[in-house]
C-alpha cells in the first residue's frame, strides 16, 4: 500500500487557485511562483482577466506552465471539468486554493428578499466544497494534497448583516475541518482562512458602496491595530500552509485580519 507522502516542496507541486484572476486569488498566485511553483493553473469566469493574470505571472517567471481555465466552479460538472484539465496540463494536481467570493454585501436578514437566500449560500459556499471533492480522487491516488479553503471570520463571529453570509462562511470553515480528518489518512490537509476586511479587492469596495454595510465594516476596521488585511497578507498565509512549513498543520481555520476579533 502506498503511503502518505505528508508534504512536498512548493516548487515540486502543481497549484490550483480557483478564482484566481483577482484579488486573494491572483496575490496568491504571484506568490506561489515567487515561491517557485512552475506548473499553476488559475479559473476564472472572466476570459480577458484571466489571460491578463497568465500574463503577469510570467513576467515573474517566463518558463512556467500557466493556464487559464474558463469554468463556473458552482456547477458540478464544471468542477470536475476543471480538475480533470488542471491535472493533464499540470501533469499533477498537489495544492487545491478556493478564493470565490459571492457578490452579495451584508444586509439585515429581515431586509433580505427571501428569494435572494439559496442564491447568496449556492454562490458563498458551493464552489468550494465541490472543487474539493473534484480534486480528492486525484489526490488521494498519489497519497498527497493541500487544500486551503478561503471563508471569513462571519464563519466565527455573529454579525448583524451578515446572518446568509455567515451561515454560507461555516458551511465552508465546518466543511474543511471535517474533511480534514477524513483525508489526513491519505496525505490530504484541509485548512480554511477566515478573514474579515480584505483592502484592495472588489469586495471591499462594493462593500464600502453600500452605506449599511460601509458603516458596519469601518467601525470594524477602527479594531484593526495591526492593519486592515490586503490580499498580499492573505497570500502569504496561504503558501505557508501549502508548504512545508505546515506539513503538521490541518483541519484549522486561521483568522488573518489585523486585530478586529480574535477566535
Amino acid at each position: 500500500m502506498t503511503k502518505p507522502v505528508f508534504q512536498k516542496e512548493i516548487n515540486k507541486c502543481a497549484v490550483v487557485i480557483v478564482g484566481g484572476t483577482s484579488g486573494v486569488g491572483l496575490a496568491s498566485a504571484l506568490q506561489f511562483v515567487q515561491a517557485g511553483a512552475s506548473r499553476i493553473a488559475l479559473v476564472g469566469r472572466n476570459i480577458d482577466r484571466g489571460n491578463a493574470a497568465i500574463v503577469a505571472l510570467r513576467e515573474i517567471r517566463s518558463d512556467i506552465v500557466a493556464i487559464f481555465i474558463a469554468a463556473d466552479a458552482n456547477i458540478p460538472a464544471e468542477a470536475e471539468r476543471v480538475a480533470a484539465v488542471a491535472h493533464q496540463e499540470l501533469e499533477g494536481l498537489d495544492i487545491l486554493v478556493n478564493t470565490t467570493a459571492a457578490s452579495y454585501v451584508p444586509k439585515l436578514l429581515f431586509n433580505t428578499d427571501i428569494n435572494d437566500i439559496p442564491v447568496i449560500l449556492n454562490q458563498q459556499a458551493l464552489a468550494p466544497l465541490l472543487m474539493s471533492r473534484a480534486v480528492l480522487p486525484y489526490m488521494r491516488e498519489q497519497k498527497f494534497g493541500v487544500i486551503t479553503n478561503v471563508a471569513s471570520d462571519a464563519a466565527k463571529t455573529p454579525t448583524p448583516g451578515e446572518t446568509i453570509i455567515g451561515a454560507g462562511m461555516a458551511a465552508i470553515t465546518l466543511f474543511s475541518r471535517t474533511l480534514a480528518v477524513e483525508a489526513k489518512r491519505d496525505g490530504i490537509r484541509v485548512n480554511a482562512i477566515t478573514p474579515s476586511l480584505i483592502d484592495g479587492t472588489s469586495v471591499y469596495d462594493r462593500v464600502m458602496e453600500d452605506p449599511f454595510s460601509a458603516k458596519l465594516f469601518s467601525n470594524a476596521a477602527k479594531l484593526a491595530h495591526l492593519g486592515v488585511a490586503d490580499p498580499e497578507d492573505l497570500a502569504a498565509m496561504i503558501v505557508f500552509l501549502s508548504g512545508p512549513g505546515a506539513k503538521r498543520v490541518t483541519g484549522q481555520a486561521i483568522s488573518v485580519n489585523g486585530g478586529i476579533s480574535a477566535g
